[in-house]
């Protein structure tokens, strides 16, 4: 599928070489979602400096960085002589994004979009910015196929399967998805139901709410597990210990840029999730 897919895109890039020459040739990318976006248009060779979750493909981890996608800084992408800086909807903060405007660069952010039409609609939308609407929407194309067989998976799991999304365990209380995160969308596409409800966004959770929750599945970033010490530390807290996922040892851990970032990357992440949420054992 991949190979028909870099097929497909490379005719329609041969067929708009015109237009892809009149698009932006220095280009700065904030978002990991949005890099991805980039590299599977054809047009990775333009990108000269990305943020910090622009971590896949591998060519553009090795792009020159700007920092955190929240944290930028204006004179350091200034410094970069660049003609476009496209970015995720939440890139900032605020003052220096209009700092770059001010200094006459061209800005575009991207719609924020967790789900496969929201994907989709960033997709075409990087493909105007960058004058490849051609690419851009046969790649969008290829995504909805693709999909199709990650809901397939997600379809085997078994009916109201309770998942609860661990960002971190720092400071006290767990700080978990509710409803409306990036996390909650990939749980419910994958087939899961998330355990969290009564409130929006990453918030703490107190031992009682989670025990309560009664999930059966824990879901982290790979990242996070491995900072805290593995699964075995996980387990030490009682909060996690005491549900039905505690007791039989039933965890995820996935990384997280596929996970959360909702690029095109999207069908192998809820493929992934799927597939793990379907087994009975704990996963490794």
């Amino acid at each position: 599928m991949r190979f028909l897919t870099a097929f497909l895109l490379s005719a329609v890039l041969l067929a708009s070489g015109d237009a892809r020459a009149a698009g932006p040739q220095r280009i700065v990318s904030a978002g990991g979602d949005i890099t991805e976006i980039i590299y599977q248009l054809g047009a990775g060779d333009r990108v000269i400096a990305v943020d910090s979750t622009s971590t896949f493909p591998a060519e553009a981890a090795g792009k020159e960085q700007i920092g955190y996608i929240r944290r930028l800084a204006a004179e350091g992408i200034l410094s970069l002589q660049p003609d476009l800086l496209i970015a995720a909807h939440d890139a900032g903060p605020p003052p220096a994004v209009e700092q770059l405007k001010a200094a006459g660069l061209r800005v575009e952010l991207a719609p924020k979009g967790d789900s496969l039409a929201g994907v989709q609609q960033k997709i075409r939308f990087v493909g105007d910015v960058l004058a490849m609407p051609e690419a851009a929407g046969t790649l969008a194309e290829q995504l909805e196929t693709d999909m199709q067989g990650a809901s397939e998976v997600a379809r085997a799991v078994p009916e109201n399967t309770r998942v609860i999304f661990v960002l971190n365990t720092r400071d006290g209380a767990p700080l978990v998805a509710g409803a409306g995160t990036a996390a909650d969308a990939i749980i419910g596409l994958s087939g899961g139901v998330n355990a969290v409800t009564g409130f929006e966004g990453y918030k703490p959770m107190s031992q009682e709410a989670i025990i309560s929750a009664a999930p059966d599945v824990l879901l982290m970033m790979s990242q996070t597990l491995d900072r805290i010490g593995g699964i075995d530390a996980m387990l030490a807290r009682p909060e996690f210990s005491l549900t039905p996922a505690g007791k039989n040892r039933r965890f995820v851990a996935m990384d997280g840029i596929l996970m959360l970032t909702f690029g095109p990357r999207l069908p192998e992440a809820v493929r992934e999730l799927a597939t793990a949420l379907t087994k009975t054992e704990q996963s490794d």
